[in-house]
């Protein structure tokens, strides 16, 4: 089974209290919306404590053109994503000893958040002593899903490639994204909810000479599901001014209805039920997504506390936060043979699911 060795998560540079995030919202879009202070209750009723972001706040106070967001997603994406290799590869608190990047045979990109050609890993072999054969796999467009798939193709090159070294490394600059002259109510709960982040995971094949200094997650399963004709459920609209985000009150409801028979299929298929995952690694898309996950799996708070842990204190990041949410379990050191199921769902619809062992 092939090993998550190490993962990395780096803060942006600005942190953001939720406070101050509603006070800005309240000063742009008041002359809006006739009922802005219920409106705005998405802000509190949302659980989250903090975000961070890579601009100042007055910055997103200001209007700015598609080339301009784009151009600081790729600076930012570059510095940010740099350091987090580096943590990653350097990590001896899981890893025996530091990676040499020349030792990593494949890197897997995941973003949805901004756009580049030559894309951000080619430009991040550049600036690290990475192989030049190593191979390069750009993900784009599964938003909240694409850090657990990005797992999930980094588990199938494994397979394939027992002997090799895979780097996941998603990176998210949702804040770029932010259309100040955008009233619609999706703009506002997006600002509500929306940050920025960065994380880096290491998985190694079976036959990798990289070891462990603890019991690690492998990875002995993973289950990738689409739901037909659901595209309005959640993504991008592309516009003149750049990415104005795309997201449905009916995702809770989907949730409940769609989530339970996928994950109950996946954990029988390898002889275990829900009763037997100790962690659940889930992405935390928001409150109402949480509380969705706990109704369709029929689960209390505290096997939510983790994700709901990461929500309160960085907001969703998009594809990393399922990254953020399992270096927390890797932290909390889950005992030899004990389970996990790492989840995360995004635009398509479609869902993720990853079954984990510690050992």
């Amino acid at each position: 089974m092939p090993i998550i060795q190490s993962v990395s998560t780096v803060r942006p540079p600005v942190d953001l209290p939720q406070e101050e995030a509603m006070t800005f919202a309240r000063s742009l879009f008041s002359d809006s919306f006739k009922d802005i202070d219920r409106l705005l209750k998405v802000f509190q009723n949302g659980e989250i404590d903090s975000r961070q972001v890579c601009m100042p706040l007055d910055w997103y106070a200001e209007p700015h053109d598609f080339e301009t967001k784009n151009n600081l997603y790729i600076q930012h994406a570059l510095a940010l994503g740099k350091r987090a290799v580096e943590e990653c590869l350097s990590n001896t608190t899981t890893l025996e000893r530091p990676v040499n990047a020349a030792e990593i045979d494949a890197i897997f990109f995941v973003s949805s958040s901004g756009i580049a050609t030559p894309s951000i890993d080619a430009r991040l072999i550049n600036q690290l002593p990475f192989r030049h054969d190593i191979k390069r796999i750009p993900i784009w467009g599964l938003g909240c899903a694409g850090g657990a798939s990005g797992m999930s193709r980094a588990f199938d090159y494994c397979k394939a490639y027992p002997e090799s070294n895979v780097l996941v490394l998603a990176i998210e600059l949702c804040s770029l994204t932010f259309q100040r002259d955008d009233v619609s109510k999706s703009n506002l709960v997006g600002v509500s909810l929306f940050s920025d982040g960065v994380a880096c995971a290491l998985v190694s094949g079976e036959r990798s000479s990289i070891k462990s200094t603890r019991p690690m997650p492998h990875i002995r399963a993973t289950s990738s599901r689409f739901m037909p004709d659901s595209e309005d459920v959640m993504g991008w609209d592309i516009k003149n001014d750049g990415l104005h985000v795309v997201f449905s009150k009916s995702i809770p409801t989907v949730i409940k209805s769609w989530l339970g028979p996928f994950v109950h299929q996946f954990v029988e298929d390898h002889n275990l039920s829900m009763e037997d995952v100790q962690h659940f690694v889930a992405h935390p898309g928001g409150k109402k997504v949480l509380d969705a996950y706990q109704k369709a799996l029929d689960m209390d708070q505290e096997q939510t506390a983790t994700s709901k842990k990461v929500l309160q204190d960085h907001g969703n990041m998009s594809s990393p936060t399922v990254l953020y949410v399992l270096k927390d379990f890797i932290e909390q050191r889950p005992t030899e043979g004990e389970y996990g199921l790492m989840a995360a769902l995004g635009p398509g619809f479609c869902g993720e699911l990853i079954l984990l062992e510690w050992q």
